[in-house]
């Protein structure tokens, strides 16, 4: 018997298959990876390789299960105190009401003991997880390429970052310590209720819990979404006053701050939207919750009172059970809250561990060497490299930067100068040919040792929020305040900052916003002095600067090229004029390559930069 297509593909069109949106299929992956979440947070409290981390953990799991087997009999005692001033039922081990409440007190007191030693016990596991999660995604960011990281917001992965260590934490406290603890009370409060008293009462309360569960969780989930589009809102509010604050001036200049002011209101008022919303579920869910487990408590103590009129239970047994009644809906009235947390921390442990599996674009070989400088000679041999495999940068360039040599490299904008000292620092790998450094292929040694032999000073220094000694000093960890001071000295400095009140202690501010370009230059200059490398590369160090500071500069740079292989990547030819070779690039290919002299001589294209430079210049003259 052979299947019927045409009746297939009628079943097909009477029950097409649901189009989820993408909201739908943001929550499906949301799920399916929280398994995932969970199974790489395990390794961090379970460690192979630290046997007192798993000690502590068995340890606070005793004093869980302690505490809840207490916390769980506890209402027996309040049951015996009752009895005994109803001369009721048989006395409790003959401790009398006044005995029967001190051991009531003992109990919740040792319960609540319990629960706090298992804290304490498993504080400093839970900390080193978190310690050694931010730790790793830290490094790793480090790791990650320089075309990550100019596709990416720097406040964005610090984000990640922190929202990812707080899901870790929170999931660690809750997960472990509210949901787990919640489970296993209502286990044993079930037994209890069971065995004691009748196994109606044990269905009336898991029938109780579970319509309270799938109402939390249902409503939650319609929350979650409410509060979505809450924080959306608020977002969108956020970036048109902050974007508006940033152009404070534009907004001025064109009269602009009703129409500003009305942008945000309008942002605003789709976040009043939004609250109100959220605030009417949020009620709604409390509303549902209460009359859930009124409901619940209701029936039970219905059925117990009735066992009290029948003389089948004792007025200390009403109590009990409206005891355990209260025990279950004290946690039960945090779990609303609780899942959704839960399913936040999720995402955004979801986003950190993604992050981490986010994989390095450049990475050593196995066993690689360290780089040996033997000179510091620089090759490039038939380079070629784009940034897009589409887009070729760089096309069969090639060059040679002998020992102690000073190479400057010129052209147009978008020549791929700048390119070139990115290949050197091995910021990417290069598609074919080789970059070499005394005959050793950066793509086999260690990227340790290259960053080390190599020292940059760039278009624009940017400095820590720190003192300028700390930003000198930066460059060679350990160093002293006279190596810093020296330094300071070659890149003529020093003077200037001696004559400031705090001296090195001076704060610099933010990506060093306090000092001008040209000092921030100096800084910079001083800072690579002290790392004391044998090739230096010089990309467009003076380029941002006016001619006064740029000749300034430029002869701190000249004493920091002296015994080393100097590669410079210009945009003033004037600065470059006394290299030992320069190289003419043009759309990626090198055309030209000479001393300032010859080039001009051969009135090609570096004659026509000159020139045009030369003209440029007297014309602003």
């Amino acid at each position: 018997m052979t299947a019927d297509p045409n009746a297939a593909s009628s079943a097909a069109t009477a029950h097409p298959e649901k189009t989820l949106t993408e909201e739908e299929l943001a929550d499906r992956a949301e799920r399916q990876s929280a398994l995932i979440v969970l199974r790489k947070v395990a390794p961090y409290l379970w460690p192979a390789d630290m046997p007192w981390v798993r000690k502590r953990v068995v340890w606070a799991m005793i004093a869980l299960l302690v505490s809840k087997l207490i916390t769980v009999a506890t209402p027996f005692f309040y049951k015996g105190a009752v009895d005994a001033l109803a001369d009721e039922g048989v006395p409790m081990l003959a401790l009398g009401a006044v005995g029967l409440t001190i051991a009531y007190g003992m109990a919740r007191l040792m319960g609540v003991g319990f629960q706090q030693l298992r804290d304490a016990i498993f504080a400093r596991v839970g900390q080193r997880a978190l310690r050694m999660l931010a730790l790793e995604t830290f490094q790793h960011i480090h790791r990650l390429s320089m075309r990550y990281h100019i596709t990416r917001k720097t406040g964005g992965l610090s984000r990640i970052i922190e929202r990812g260590v707080k899901g870790v934490d929170f999931l660690l406290r809750f997960l472990l310590f509210s949901i787990g603890p919640l489970i296993l009370e209502l286990l044993l409060i079930g037994i209890v209720l069971a065995v004691v008293f009748d196994i109606w009462y044990l269905a009336v309360v898991a029938v109780t819990i579970g319509l309270y569960v799938w109402f939390t969780f249902a409503v939650t989930e319609w929350r979650v979404k409410l509060r979505r589009q809450m924080n959306d809102q608020d977002t969108d509010a956020n970036q048109k006053a902050i974007d508006s604050l940033l152009n404070y001036e534009t907004v001025k200049y064109f009269g602009a701050e009703a129409r500003e002011a009305q942008r945000y209101d309008a942002a605003m008022a789709g976040y009043e939207e939004a609250a109100i919303k959220t605030n009417y579920s949020l009620a709604f869910l409390n509303f549902g919750q209460a009359m859930i487990i009124t409901a619940g408590l209701v029936c039970v103590m219905v059925m117990a009172a009735m066992g009290v009129q029948s003389g089948a239970l004792t007025v200390g047994d009403f109590v009990m059970v409206n005891a355990y009644m209260i025990q279950i809906t004290v946690p039960l009235n945090f779990l609303g809250t609780v899942y959704r947390e839960i399913r936040q921390a999720l995402v955004d442990m979801g986003q950190m561990f993604g992050l981490l599996e986010q994989p390095a674009e450049i990475a050593d070989k196995p066993n690689a060497p360290d780089l040996k400088v033997d000179g510091g000679r620089v090759t490039l041999e038939n380079v070629t490299f784009g940034y897009d495999p589409e887009r070729v940068i760089l096309r069969n360039a090639t060059l040679e930067a002998a020992p102690g040599q000073t190479i400057a490299i010129v052209g147009s904008t978008g020549s791929g100068k700048s390119t070139i000292g990115r290949l050197l620092f091995r910021f990417y790998d290069v598609q074919k040919g080789a970059v070499k450094i005394d005959g050793q292929d950066l793509r086999d040694i260690t990227q340790t040792s290259l960053h080390a032999a190599i020292g940059v000073v760039p278009q624009d220094t940017v400095l820590f929020n720190d003192t300028i000694r700390y930003n000198i000093a930066y460059g060679r960890d350990g160093a002293t305040q006279d190596e810093v001071e020296a330094a300071a000295r070659d890149a003529q400095i020093h003077d200037f900052i001696v004559s400031l009140p705090d001296g090195y202690d001076t704060t610099v501010g933010e990506r060093g916003l306090k000092l001008s370009g040209g000092e921030k230059q100096r800084v910079g200059i001083a800072r690579t002095l002290l790392k004391d490398p044998p090739i230096l590369l010089l990309d467009e160090a003076t380029s941002a600067l006016d001619s006064e500071t740029e000749h300034e500069i430029q002869d701190a740079l000249e004493r920091a090229g002296q015994g080393r292989t100097v590669l410079t990547i210009a945009h003033r030819l004037s600065t470059i004029a006394d290299a030992d070779q320069i190289v003419v690039l043009e759309k990626g290919e090198i055309v030209e390559q000479g001393t300032h002299d010859a080039l001009l001589a051969a009135d090609g294209r570096y004659a026509q930069l000159w020139h045009r430079q030369q003209s440029e210049g007297s014309a602003e003259d």
